[in-house]
Formats: structure tokens, C-alpha cells, sequence
């Protein structure tokens, strides 16, 4: 299997590569992190500009066609400067249901703004007790005379307070735990009947609980036929579990040279602490870790877009276990060779373990995901 990338992935790679360098440096995030919004908008303007928005979007909509390398290069320099911006929610996750599930008139409306940085859309779905169970939907929408009327709760919508539109998973039909009956709907945010509950999460991202009381939508909100989303659900979640993946690997990297070029410099007894064999061992276990999880990363990338659910599942699965426990062991051997400074807000290192901690807890953290591998495995 041929892993060089073409002319055209490396200049990709090279172009937001030398943009996150220049213009996103750790100060520079650091001023957007404490903004407002905690987001910039002259930033996402120019990942619009450089086409970056456009990867999951056909090209007859404005888009470069769905294109899992180059979203995984992409992630993985977004992942080295942290970046702040709803790149995940919005150019991912949203895109491609809107791409997946839209009418020719859905598409035409919403996926050249989306792919201009016009618009912000975000999916609405994890609901309270759902421990990342897809299925597991309360939400409600009832048809009413003008379209369907929705009720219920969504939590931690990332970026919600930044969109223009919410990507809402409702049932139509069946059960709580139901596949069958979930459907979707694209709304204003603004719309009368949403109310936001905002707040930072782990690594100062913004979040959002979402109440949805006596929301009376139009039949045109529909995305895809009523009560059948729940495969482009499954795969758009798959495909930003990928995503989830190269970024982690992007702020891996990051980290451990970090920590590398750290204990080049702090001395203990006059010598660098790198001199000491144990801690080299310690970072030794840290570049193992490193390319492991690159590694699975790959696999995610070449597996994100597999149409046999099953099969895309388990890998995408594997790849999030690994990952998960990579992030998890590489962050916290960093900010013990750190020691106390580590965890200050003044050194980088802090935030891209506040980030990585995050990234094996989102889109079902390591336990969940050894799970369904499990189960897929013995099925």
C-alpha cells in the first residue's frame, strides 16, 4: 500500500501547515480563546478562502468531493496550533449530512454558504444518558399542519452559540433506542422556540445545552425521508471520528516534541534532565505511543468512507481506542516531565493536554469504543 501523498496533498498539506504556523500561533490563540466568542471569524474567513470548508462538499455545490486524505492533513495541522474554530462541527460533521441526506434544493441553499464560511451549521444530537449510544433519542417531532412541531433536550452541542444553523436529530417513529424512526432537520438557530445554555468546556471550547420547546419547523427542514437518518448519522459520525483521529495525531506530535525539547533544557544537578536514562525510557514510551496512533490514524482516513457500515465501524472503532489510550498516556507523561508548570495556562503544553483529554472523551470515549469493537468482533 503506496502512504506517499501526491503533489497536490503535500501542497495542501505545506498550504495550511505554513497558515497555522504563521498566523496561529500560541499567543494568537491564546487572545481567541479569551475572546467573546472564543472563536475567530477572520480566521474561518480564510480557512473559507484557502478552500478548507469545502472538502466534504461535492463539487457541483461549491466543494472539492468528499476527500478523506486531504481532511486527515488538514486535521492533523489544526491539531498542532489547536485550533479554535468549528472546523469539526461545521465543515465535517454538518456538511456531510447535509451532503448526505439534502434534497437538490437543500444542497443548493446550504452547502455553498456552508463552503463560502457564510454560514455555521452544527449537528444537535447527543441527548443526557445517552453515553454516545446514536440511537438513544427522546427528542421528539410530531407532524403538525405546517411541518413538525419538536420537543426536547440536546447537551454539549460544540459551537452551538457560533451557528447559523442546528443539524437537529429527532424521532419520528419507534422507541428510545430505535435506529429505525430518527430524522433530522436543518434550523435557524435564532428560531422562536430554541433556548441556548452556553458554557467552556474541558479545554475551553465553547458549549451549549439546547432546549427545544414547541419548535414548529416547515416540512423543508426535513432532511432525507422522515425517520431514515440514521445511516448517514452512523457514517458522518464515523467520518468525524477520523477526523478526530488525524487531529489528535496533529497535537500528539506537538506535545511530544514539547516535552522533548524541554527536557533539553531544565537542568537537575547541573545536567539536562534528558541526560537521565529513566526519562529517557519514559519518552521513548511516549514516541511509541505517538506512532501508533498515527498509524490508526491512517486506518481511519482509508476507512472513514467504507459503505459497509460494519466494516467502517470496526476500524473506525480501533482507531478511537488506540488514539484514546495514546492521548490519554502521552498527555499525562508530559505534563509529568513538565512537573508543576506543566498544568499552568502560561505553557502550551497545558492546553494541548486540556485538548487531548477532550479529544478521548468526544465522539465516545475509549471504553465505549472498545465495546462496539468487541461486539463487532464477535458478531
Amino acid at each position: 500500500m503506496d502512504f506517499n501523498l501526491t503533489k497536490e496533498q503535500q501542497m495542501l498539506s505545506d498550504l495550511v501547515q505554513g497558515f497555522v504556523t504563521k498566523e496561529y500561533t500560541f499567543e494568537a490563540r491564546r487572545r481567541i480563546l479569551k475572546s467573546p466568542d472564543g472563536w475567530s471569524r477572520e480566521v474561518w474567513s480564510k480557512l473559507a478562502e484557502m478552500g478548507l470548508l469545502s472538502l466534504q462538499a461535492p463539487e457541483e455545490y461549491g466543494g472539492m468531493g468528499p476527500s478523506a486524505i486531504e481532511t486527515m492533513l488538514t486535521m492533523q495541522a489544526m491539531g498542532r496550533a489547536l485550533l479554535l474554530e468549528p472546523y469539526l462541527s461545521s465543515a465535517i460533521l454538518a456538511t456531510a449530512l447535509v451532503r448526505d441526506l439534502g434534497s437538490s434544493a437543500q444542497k443548493q441553499a446550504l452547502l455553498p454558504p456552508l463552503t463560502a464560511g457564510e454560514k455555521i451549521a452544527v449537528p444537535a444530537h447527543l441527548e443526557r444518558g445517552s453515553r454516545y449510544d446514536l440511537s438513544r433519542v427522546q427528542t421528539s417531532a410530531v407532524r403538525s399542519r405546517n411541518g413538525y412541531l419538536l420537543n426536547g433536550r440536546k447537551t454539549v452541542v460544540l459551537h452551538a452559540t457560533a451557528a447559523d444553523l442546528l443539524i437537529v436529530s429527532a424521532r419520528t417513529a419507534g422507541n428510545t433506542e430505535d435506529e429505525a424512526g430518527l430524522s433530522l432537520f436543518a434550523v435557524e438557530r435564532e428560531a422562536k422556540g430554541i433556548s441556548l445554555q452556553s458554557y467552556p468546556t474541558l479545554d475551553g471550547r465553547r458549549g451549549a445545552d439546547v432546549t427545544l420547546r414547541d419548535l414548529q419547523v416547515p416540512r423543508e427542514a426535513l432532511l432525507g425521508p422522515e425517520g431514515e437518518a440514521f445511516p448517514a448519522l452512523s457514517a458522518a459520525w464515523d467520518l468525524g471520528i477520523a477526523a478526530l483521529c488525524a487531529e489528535a495525531v496533529g497535537a500528539l506530535e506537538a506535545i511530544f516534541q514539547l516535552t522533548v525539547e524541554y527536557t533539553k533544557t531544565r537542568k537537575q544537578f547541573e545536567v539536562p534532565i534528558s541526560h537521565f536514562q529513566a526519562l529517557q525510557h519514559r519518552m521513548v514510551d511516549m514516541l511509541i505511543h505517538v506512532e501508533q496512533a498515527k498509524s490508526m490514524g491512517y486506518l481511519a482516513a482509508m476507512r472513514c468512507d467504507e459503505r459497509d457500515a460494519a466494516v467502517r465501524g470496526r476500524a473506525i472503532s480501533a482507531a478511537k481506542v488506540r488514539i484514546g489510550q495514546a492521548c490519554r498516556s502521552v498527555g499525562q507523561e508530559a505534563i509529568q516531565l513538565h512537573g508543576g508548570m506543566g498544568v499552568t495556562d502560561e505553557m502550551s503544553v497545558s492546553h494541548y493536554f486540556k485538548r487531548l483529554t477532550a479529544i478521548e472523551l468526544s465522539l465516545g470515549d475509549t471504553e465505549h469504543h472498545l465495546e462496539k469493537f468487541a461486539r463487532r468482533e464477535n458478531a
